[in-house]
């Protein structure tokens, strides 16, 4: 009898090799949804799912925004909160050169290089949030101290209100 092998993403590799607990959620989709309809196909609270975006700086650099799926990135504060007089996001044929990541599966921890990372301060005050593991169909739950400590990225206020 075989078991069959639970497919690994480079995210939840790092995670273990970090020593943080996560875990993992899959679900059937074909090709990228919004942060919406991934909620909903796993029966989350919205409030605890969050996208991650990646942006260009006007210094050229890049820059990733982890903010909640139901709001927009103030790219004025996104700006600010890394030091740039203006960031915008990337257009979608650049995600997976840029970030090692598909759109739909992209997050914060592990892409191809270390880039500033800020996480929406909002989630400080969650027990524990939802991010994409590094795959479309897949998810992880962790708490939100060990994604800025695994993403080595820093609190702020980047979205809407």
């Amino acid at each position: 009898m075989s078991k069959q092998k639970e497919v690994r993403t480079n995210a939840m590799r790092i995670l273990d090799g970090l020593g943080i607990n996560y875990t993992a959620q899959s679900y059937e989709c074909g090709e990228f949804e919004d942060g919406g309809k991934t909620a909903d196909a796993l029966g989350l609270p919205h409030e605890k799912v969050y996208k991650t975006l990646v942006c260009q700086g006007a210094g050229k650099g890049y820059f990733v925004f982890v903010i909640p799926i139901d709001e927009e990135l103030d790219l004025k504060k996104a700006a600010r909160s890394v030091g740039e007089k203006s960031v915008e996001m990337i257009h979608v044929k650049d995600i997976k050169n840029v970030t090692g990541y598909v759109r739909g599966g992209c997050t914060a921890i592990g892409m191809k290089k270390q880039y500033p990372v800020r996480i929406a301060g909002e989630a400080q005050g969650l027990d524990d949030i939802y991010v994409s593991a590094g795959r479309i169909g897949c998810q992880i739950n962790l708490k939100p101290e060990d994604l800025k400590a695994a993403s080595q990225g820093e609190w702020a206020d980047i979205t809407r209100k």
